[in-house]
């Protein structure tokens, strides 16, 4: 049966992915919500699909067609980080079940009150952890679990992806609305680490500054040295010269670990996943946001013990310091 969907947040960089996923699962968008207007790729998929520039009549139009028996299903949520607290909370006394972005939450109690919210409304929050899904990241977590149970793999993970001045002025740039480097690029990949090599045993921080973050995580089978930035100047050379600005590497006892493709179809397999009553829950998420919480909130220990190489590059100033 054909579900309906509404979406908050869709004139964010993620929103087609989602757009994309409900209608290759055969599904429909009926109402849609942003702030800001740019989101004629909604034509692309839906274009009958009604949108709302204001929160108060996206509200008050989901409420019009509930009450004539065409609630919608699901609410899919892109909105900024901070919001996605209030967001799931909406949609939940609304009545559907939700599907939400990374970081589900900026804070780990933030999961407590929602789960009372589920308990109560007898609907669920879906969220989109898509590395699980990988296949390349399905196969090294059975090499793992297949692994002596006292082997130990040491991993460097890199993740750099440039951002203009533009992220500074926008809600990404400000730590108590994106949570930081950490939060905003780096969850899904601290899920996906303790996901594949299990639960935390140490989480130190070298470097947090406001374009880059450098830290090390023992988990049970692992030793993570990581680095994350979004300054150009930390790419390699070869990087730049092919005109490229990111790059993304994890090197599982000195190898490549090869994970590059197939990221495009993740979200619809995501989706499909949730459809199918396999979705991953709040409680999925708690180790990656338990993570992430405790990077933004420790003082940096400076260049000591294991660290990542990248943590030793010159530090900058703010752009508008």
């Amino acid at each position: 049966m054909q579900k309906k969907f509404a979406l908050i947040g869709a004139a964010g960089y993620i929103a087609p992915r989602h757009m994309e996923a409900i209608k290759a699962t055969g599904h429909h968008l009926v109402a849609a919500y942003d702030k800001n207007d740019s989101v004629g790729i909604i034509d692309s998929f839906f274009p009958d699909a009604d949108f709302f520039t204001e929160f108060e009549r996206f509200d008050r139009h989901l409420e019009k067609i509930k009450r004539k028996g065409q609630q919608v299903d699901y609410i899919a949520i892109c909105s900024p980080n901070y919001l996605h607290d209030a967001h799931i909370r909406f949609g939940l006394r609304y009545g559907a079940h939700i599907i939400c972005e990374k970081p589900i939450v900026l804070n780990p109690w933030n999961i407590d009150g929602l789960i009372e919210i589920e308990q109560e409304t007898g609907f669920n929050v879906n969220s989109i952890l898509q590395l699980r899904l990988h296949e390349s990241v399905i196969a090294l977590k059975e090499k793992v679990d297949a692994s002596p149970s006292g082997q130990v793999f040491d991993v460097d993970l890199t993740y750099l992806t440039s951002r203009g001045k533009w992220y500074y002025t926008s809600w990404k740039g400000d730590l108590s609305k994106s949570g930081g480097i950490a939060t905003n690029i780096g969850v899904h990949f601290y899920d996906m680490l303790t996901w594949v090599f299990g639960e935390v045993e140490e989480n130190l921080v070298h470097v947090h500054t406001h374009d880059r973050a450098a830290g090390y995580l023992k988990l049970k089978k692992a030793r993570v040295r990581w680095f994350l930035s979004i300054n150009y100047d930390c790419l390699p050379d070869e990087v730049k010269a092919r005109g490229l600005r990111t790059y993304r590497s994890i090197k599982i006892e000195g190898e490549e670990f090869e994970f590059s493709g197939g990221f495009t179809e993740l979200h619809t397999k995501s989706y499909e996943s949730i459809l199918a009553g396999h979705g991953f829950g709040l409680e999925e998420n708690r180790t990656a946001i338990q993570i992430v919480h405790d990077i933004r909130k420790s003082n940096p220990v400076g260049l000591v013990g294991s660290y990542h190489p990248l943590a030793e590059l010159p530090l900058v100033k703010h752009p508008f310091a």
